[in-house]
């Protein structure tokens, strides 16, 4: 949901009418801050601890959603994320909702709902937990319509949004009932809402690192909690003390009941035990389709900010270790002596193809995605003479260091590696280092591209593949130097997919490059050896390939049995699609080639980084009552999840948000205008969440490291989205500017940000990745500062327009809320589908667009309310 509360008071507008509609709102702003606090006539709490109480809040519900979405990556597969972002949204909106439609919360003292709904909320995150942890589910037979199966895992999926759904609710009563009883200090409570949301979102992933993501929801449940438990023995005073000016209530005990003291102290007792004890809590129960824990468990096991990783022990002839990311195969680690003439296998081995193209020892080299080091221990035994080794996962970077150092040769201690933890793309724009070859080793296993909570705005992006960064890896290589780029393909002979997407985008950038014939400037060949898991080598080249080059490649792929040639410049090879594509000539296009190619295969770019999507969303929804494939999850399982999941979000903002306003029909009957208000807010939903989440894919790039991209990006935006919701009430109130006047500011300014992104970030941020990590935070701050600054403002005009409209001021805004929480739940969704057909930057415009028409909207709007004041007077 949008992040804007309401401001401390409406606008007042000079608009010549013969009555002053913005006087009525001003009153009807003053009663909806107060309207909550109408039942609370026996006890007050001090601003003070309410200030803390609403910091607590926020801090617990940001950092239950971060490693919520951890937690769900792993358990299911990365794209169901997206139920954590969706689910925390309703939730915390369905919370607000109930504060309004409720007359018994709105009837009941401030520490009775902080003491209860805390240890309440606490109690659903434990039971919570447990839920979306240990409940059995197997989601590839969701697709097998009308089984017995597919029924009960989609009953078994509910159930889990469910239980994420209703762990964030009592946050939602929390926060709402602080800020709609805050009255004049509204602005200071909405403050400390989001410093503590942005003070999470800037810790959250070291915690996750520090004690897992089980235990920041434990500590999130303390959290919770400890602040039910405090308001269980907290002293207050009586509400006329505090309404005659006493800022600290007299020490007088409110009622609290024995039942409320004792449940607080157990529950946070609980909470406390499983933060302590977490690594002693039953592990996640992954799905049917990943690796579970063999009967003596792993032999080591840790949750990163990347992806988790487990190290299981293959069976003895492979001499290795699997390491999986996030419950699938990821990489391994091979046992090794230090010696180098112990690693003869990788004679045999698709690793050796590079170094025989390149005919002798390399120079220096770059590895991007070292993983478990197979590809170190490679490059020594072909005698590199130094080797950058890049990982971006820092679990992983610690196995290979430390705690498996000795069975892997101890790589890091050798002087011809550097082992860096970080980003490869990052790590090459900053070197000014010439390379003799440049390898991507699979670095984008899916558990990677989810990149821990990144992931949960992006479906699998991944900004390693893309034309630019072939283009730059092209620009750091010597003379004759290679880049190689190996993975898997789950059906090379029928469904080439990922070899097609990459030599399209390959022949792109050396295009861009002013290559005339790209086709002199690509090999492919193929390994279906079971150790390696199958994989495709691309090889690439700034200069053309010689012959002996090509030869040299030709006589070494036999080594590998069983494997093939798919294409070399001047060799009659494989007459398979990918080859044919790699063989077209100086200006011919791949599009007539795969005219009737059924999936999408073309180059991708930065601004649309999605390699792994290859089935349109028009073909999905065409298709959508054909079973799908449970073993090929590239065909289509992912976007039909994204349908799947647009569906419950749909269906449960529905339910959850709108439904309740049955219980106040009467009152919402009489509110005028209310089509064309659920317009404007279904608008500012909408708009800003294509902003927000196409803002955290674009800097994921940028900050180098996914997870800060998120935590970087939100907390920046949570905190200027704040200021600039006061700001609004400030400008309207204290400086008299009308609201009519500000729409058309924040509009003009909001269309120069929009082009602003287009064409000046870009430049800003090719031109700065190689700057430190610090600088790249604060120029990201900066970028984002204007537009949270800007999009806080809409919000509170809305809302003090509608309230002013009305008798039942609290009511129409509570209607506002629901519809802005139901358009940010879809939205939240509907921004990754849009940016994977369209790219950022045309989502962007169409977030300016959405924002232009709320715009229209608002007009109608004022003059609607200046009808409806004039007849009154």
């Amino acid at each position: 949901m949008q992040v804007d509360k309401f401001s401390e008071g409406p606008a007042t507008d000079t608009d010549d009418s013969s009555a002053d509609p913005d006087q009525s709102a001003a009153d009807a702003g003053e009663s909806v801050a107060n309207a909550a606090a109408e039942g609370q006539t026996d006890e007050t709490v001090s601003m003070r601890w309410q200030l803390w109480a609403i910091f607590i809040v926020s801090a617990a519900g940001l950092l239950l959603e971060v490693s919520y979405t951890r937690i769900v990556s792993y358990k299911l597969w990365y794209y169901y994320t997206y139920l954590v972002i969706g689910l925390a949204l309703l939730g915390i909106g369905t919370g607000a909702t109930f504060v309004v439609v409720s007359p018994r919360i709105r009837g009941a003292a401030t520490r009775t709902i902080l003491g209860w709904t805390s240890i309440l909320g606490a109690l659903s995150v434990v039971i919570g937990y447990a839920v979306v942890s240990q409940w059995p589910i197997d989601t590839a037979v969701l697709w097998d319509y009308g089984s017995r199966d597919s029924f009960a895992n989609f009953g078994a999926l509910l159930i889990i949004c469910v239980a994420l759904f209703i762990t964030f609710v009592s946050i939602g009563v929390l926060i709402a009932t602080l800020l709609g009883r805050g009255g004049k200090s509204l602005s200071k409570l909405y403050f400390a809402d989001l410093v503590g949301a942005g003070l999470a979102a800037a810790v959250v992933v070291y915690l996750i690192s520090w004690i897992t993501p089980p235990g920041v929801i434990a500590l999130s449940a303390l959290l919770l909690a400890g602040l039910g438990a405090a308001a269980a023995y907290l002293k207050v005073g009586s509400q006329q003390e505090s309404a005659a000016g006493s800022d600290t209530p007299a020490p007088t005990l409110g009622q609290v009941s024995t039942t409320e003291r004792v449940a607080a102290v157990a529950v946070a007792a609980v909470c406390l035990a499983m933060l302590v004890f977490n690594s002693s809590l039953p592990d996640v129960k992954v799905e049917k389709h990943k690796i579970s824990p063999p009967a003596e468990g792993f032999d080591a096991s840790d949750w990163g900010p990347v992806f988790r990783v487990d190290v299981d022990p293959l069976p003895q002839e492979y001499n290795s270790k699997l390491l999986s990311h996030d419950g699938s195969w990821g990489s391994a680690l091979h046992e090794w002596d230090g010696n180098t003439e112990n690693l003869t296998e990788f004679e045999n081995d698709p690793r050796a193809w590079p170094f025989a193209v390149l005919g002798e020892p390399a120079r220096r080299e770059l590895i991007i995605g070292s993983a478990g080091g197979n590809e170190i221990q490679t490059s020594l035994f072909f005698e590199t003479e130094q080797i950058e080794a890049v990982e971006l996962n820092p679990v992983t970077v610690d196995l290979v260091s430390e705690q498996f150092a000795d069975y892997t040769g101890n790589l890091a201690e050798n002087q011809a590696v550097n082992l860096t933890q970080g980003d490869g793309r990052t790590f090459l724009a900053r070197s000014a280092e010439d390379f003799d070859l440049i390898w991507f080793v699979a670095p984008d296993s899916y558990a990677a591209n989810n990149a821990a909570s990144a992931g949960a705005f992006v479906l699998s992006e991944s900004y390693l593949y893309t034309a630019q960064m072939i283009e730059e890896s092209l620009g750091h290589l010597s003379e004759d130097g290679l880049v190689v780029a190996q993975f898997g393909e789950v059906d090379f002979a029928n469904k080439p997919n990922r070899a097609l997407r990459y030599v399209n985008t390959a022949r792109e950038a050396l295009e861009e490059m002013g290559v005339d014939d790209p086709s002199q400037h690509i090999a492919v060949a193929r390994s279906s050896d079971p150790l390696s898991g199958g994989l495709s080598t691309f090889i690439v080249k700034r200069t053309p390939f010689t012959p002996d080059e090509v030869n040299r490649l030709v006589e070494v792929i036999p080594n590998v049995e069983p494997a093939e040639l798919i294409y070399a410049p001047g060799i009659e090879s494989s007459d398979s699609l990918v080859a044919q594509v790699a063989a077209l000539g100086p200006g011919t296009s791949s599009e007539t080639l795969l005219a009737d190619y059924p999936y999408e295969v073309g180059a991708i770019t930065d601004d649309g980084p999605f390699f792994w999507h290859f089935t349109p969303f028009t073909d999905v929804i065409s298709e959508i009552n054909q079973p799908a494939s449970a073993v090929d999850l590239e065909d289509s399982i992912g976007e039909r999840v994204l349908l799947l999941l647009l569906g419950i979000a749909a269906f449960f903002a529905a339910l959850f948000l709108l439904l309740p306003f049955v219980m106040i029909r009467k009152e919402w009957k009489q509110l005028p205008a209310k089509g064309l208000s659920a317009v404007y807010f279904a608008a500012l939903g909408l708009g800003f969440m294509l902003f927000e989440i196409t803002m955290i894919q674009r800097f994921t790039q940028y900050l180098g490291y996914p997870t800060y991209s998120l935590t970087v990006t939100l907390a920046t935006i949570l905190v200027f989205t704040g200021i600039g919701a006061w700001l609004s009430g400030w400008l309207t109130n204290n400086k008299g500017v009308r609201p009519a006047k500000l729409m058309a500011v924040l509009l003009g300014v909001l269309a120069v940000l929009t082009v602003a992104y287009r064409f000046g970030v870009p430049a800003l941020t090719e031109n700065t990745l190689d700057a430190p990590f610090w600088m790249r935070v604060a120029l990201t701050v900066i970028v984002l500062a204007p537009l949270g600054l800007c999009l806080g403002m809409f919000m509170p005009l809305g809302l003090s327009t509608v309230a002013g409209m009305s008798d039942h001021a609290d009511e129409y805004v509570a209607w506002g809320w629901a519809i802005n929480g139901a358009f940010s739940v879809v939205g939240s969704v509907l921004t990754t589908m849009l940016s994977m057909s369209f790219g950022f930057r045309t989502v962007q415009f169409m977030a300016l667009l959405v924002y232009v028409a709320a715009g229209g909207v608002f007009v109608v709007l004022r003059k609607r309310a200046r009808a409806l004041s004039a007849s009154a007077a």
